[in-house]
């Protein structure tokens, strides 16, 4: 069994570190932690220490020895998911396994033939949702660098994140809209990976022209159809073979 990791908002050099607050609380009183076992530390952004537990103080605090901190380098290429938005707790599941997969960043895109809409108050909240799940997850799958989750995008946002990309592609299930396969794309060894996730309508017409002028033609997976909240992590997976990221 690793190591659990804990999320800390600043990571510097021990030889001491005190674990306090609701992370703390989870360590001691849901982990129930003991003197001896074995912790990392990390900020979520690539920023990690090994740690021993010295002592469990209360509900709420763990007095860790700390080793150095190292710092993990951004994984080579960057593979970003634009996932258009899902209905229900579909959005989490995506972020979540995706996460786990190892995915560097998702974005939530509001398309055209979604039927969630993130606007005021609730879209603040569903943000926060998927935020919430990607650090989550990136704690359950012993990451020490978390996604980021952007604010939500509209296609012409979206349309510009492909055109900086070194590989974009679109996946996209309709046999009349040809469409080369993913496990035989050319993809690049350095740079960034942008893939698009529609929704669970499909991407319209003229989301597509707009993605394909930014460089982003169509990809498809296999014969079977994925829903939404699924199809990112296949691609993730299948891309994370193919780069070595896996290797």
């Amino acid at each position: 069994m690793t190591a659990p990791v804990f999320v800390v908002e600043h990571l510097a050099d021990g030889p001491e570190f005190v674990l306090d607050g609701p992370e703390g609380r989870h360590a001691v009183s849901v982990k129930r932690l003991a003197a001896g076992e074995d912790v990392v530390l990390t900020d979520g952004h690539g920023h990690w220490a090994h740690g021993v537990v010295r002592a469990a103080e209360g509900k709420d605090r763990l007095v860790v020895d700390l080793a150095a901190v190292r710092e993990e380098p951004a994984p080579l290429p960057r593979i970003t998911v634009v996932q258009a938005l899902p209905k229900g707790d579909r959005g989490e599941v995506a972020v979540e396994t995706m996460t786990e997969t190892g995915v560097d960043a998702i974005v939530p895109w509001q398309a055209a033939r979604c039927i969630t809409q993130w606007k005021g108050d609730r879209g603040l909240k569903s943000l926060a949702k998927w935020r919430t799940t990607a650090r989550e997850a990136g704690k359950q799958s012993r990451r020490v660098r978390f996604p980021e989750v952007s604010a939500v995008m509209t296609t012409k946002q979206v349309a510009a994140l492909l055109a900086g990309a070194d590989f974009a592609g679109v996946l996209h299930e309709d046999r009349d809209v040809p469409g080369a396969p993913l496990a035989t794309a050319e993809l690049p060894v350095q740079g960034s990976i942008v893939l698009v996730v529609g929704p669970e309508g499909g991407v319209c017409p003229q989301e597509l022209a707009a993605f394909a002028e930014a460089g982003a033609p169509p990809y498809r997976l296999g014969p079977s159809v994925l829903r939404t909240s699924t199809a990112g992590t296949a691609a993730a997976a299948l891309l994370m073979g193919r780069t070595g990221r896996w290797s």
